[in-house]
């Protein structure tokens, strides 16, 4: 028996997915990179994007289709709003949330049975008993990179989102299990290991009293660092600017294996854009925040998302936000335009800023980041950086890798025992998003 999971969205649905295998595997199936040859296929949805439930739809048209000829169960989950909930409990045998995945294999060998009343109120409580699922290990899909999750949901409210109605309220994982996880995968010889939530920053402030607080969370892992004397980078993503303190990047900046690059988004450069979006900041904070990543992280990269075309941006508007790129210089910007999603405050709005002028705005900044990509990437040029090797590059006879501030190197190699390993570059050129290199060393981590 095989089974194929198509994971869409971020990284958390990515993250969701290892543990998902493991439940699978566990009951004897194995993984195919072909679904066709697969009898169980599922996927975990995103109603965050609509090109993502598009996916969905035509994902499901087609396995719907392959059951004529064979027996084929399907189940979807992720993160999915009550819109689209209704849509799939006639496409798809099983729908099941994340906190009940352990009852999975009870559903598929009941042929997913399930009732759109029960499952409705499972969504009423997205989160209650979500530590049953914390507690399936997963099966990781890298022997290098792992995804940690250490809360799920989102209090924020921000007008253009679902995740809230998605994910629930925010829920934090114990600091004893997050820790405890880190360990392991790094005494197993993982390198790069990222730390996931909605809003990592609040961690624990839903459990004022009885778990620690972000800052201590990185501490506990900065310290673990140092006690394992292993080389490897913690990344986290993503923090929201209310609640980034300069206690974050002070620890940061403290410990070797806290990676030197912070993901934070600003979304628009606007202070009336960023109040309708509800973020609850202003550009003055977020100025603050970069601020003091330049004078105590200067080696740190800056990565961010930005959002056009929001519901009412103006021309003003929208050059404050291009001004916002031009002056903090990112080193990466994951820029959308905007599409309404159900369940989201926008939603009701009306979508007034046309497409056409929300893909000229796309294009504009789009060519803004470039040029400062490009900057610092050409400052990279003569230097050494350590460089962790992810596999072979597009290039016939390279590899490609990150250095620890995410930035894209390839060099000339065709060793692919490399793959998974520290090794120094040397950066002989640059591109607009990516560097090329010699390598000179390989230093074996401490062990």
């Amino acid at each position: 028996m095989k089974y194929h999971l198509v994971s869409l969205g971020c990284q958390m649905n990515a993250s969701d997915g290892e543990r998902v295998r493991s439940v699978i595997e566990n009951m004897g199936y194995q993984w195919t990179d072909n679904e066709e040859e697969a009898n169980l296929i599922g996927i975990l949805a995103c109603s965050v994007r609509q090109k993502a439930i598009d996916k969905v739809y035509s994902k499901i048209h087609k396995w719907n289709l392959w059951k004529n000829k064979r027996n084929l169960i399907t189940f979807v989950s992720g993160c999915i709003l009550p819109s689209d909930l209704d849509k799939f409990l006639k496409l798809f045998d099983i729908i099941f949330q994340m906190k009940d995945l352990p009852k999975l294999p009870e559903m598929i060998q009941q042929y997913g049975i399930t009732t759109p009343v029960g499952l409705q109120q499972g969504f009423d409580s997205q989160n209650e008993n979500i530590s049953e699922f914390w507690h399936v290990k997963p099966s990781y899909t890298s022997e290098f990179e792992a995804f940690v999750p250490i809360q799920n949901g989102c209090d924020k409210f921000c007008s253009f989102c679902a995740v809230p109605y998605t994910r629930g309220r925010e829920v934090s994982r114990p600091s004893d299990e997050i820790v405890t996880e880190v360990q392991s995968l790094v005494e197993r010889g993982f390198k790069s290991i990222t730390l996931l939530g909605q809003n990592v920053n609040s961690y624990g402030l839903d459990k004022k009293g009885d778990e620690i607080d972000f800052p201590e969370l990185l501490r506990r892992v900065g310290n673990l660092g140092n006690q394992l004397n292993k080389e490897f980078w913690i990344y986290f993503t993503s923090p929201h600017p209310r609640d980034m303190t300069d206690e974050v990047i002070e620890v940061i900046a403290q410990y070797k294996c806290l990676a030197k690059q912070i993901h934070l988004p600003i979304q628009s450069g606007d202070d009336k854009v960023l109040i309708h979006m509800n973020r609850k900041h202003g550009m003055e904070k977020y100025r603050q925040i970069v601020h003091t990543i330049k004078c105590l992280i200067p080696e740190a990269t800056l990565f961010t998302d930005i959002i056009v075309g929001f519901t009412g941006e103006s021309d003003d508007q929208f050059e404050n936000t291009r001004k916002a790129m031009n002056e903090f210089k990112y080193n990466m910007a994951y820029i959308a335009m905007y599409s309404p999603r159900p369940g989201a405050l926008s939603h009701r709005w009306f979508d007034d800023v046309s497409l056409d002028i929300k893909k000229e705005r796309h294009h504009i900044l789009t060519q803004d980041l470039k040029i400062h990509s490009k900057n610092y990437n050409s400052s990279m040029v003569g230097k050494t950086y350590r460089v962790l090797v992810k596999g072979q590059a597009k290039h016939d006879g390279y590899l490609a890798g990150l250095t620890e501030g995410r930035i894209n190197v390839r060099f000339l190699s065709q060793e692919e025992n490399l793959i998974g390993q520290f090794v120094d570059v040397k950066i002989t050129s640059a591109a607009d998003f990516s560097v090329e290199g010699e390598m000179i060393t390989i230093k074996e981590s401490v062990a």
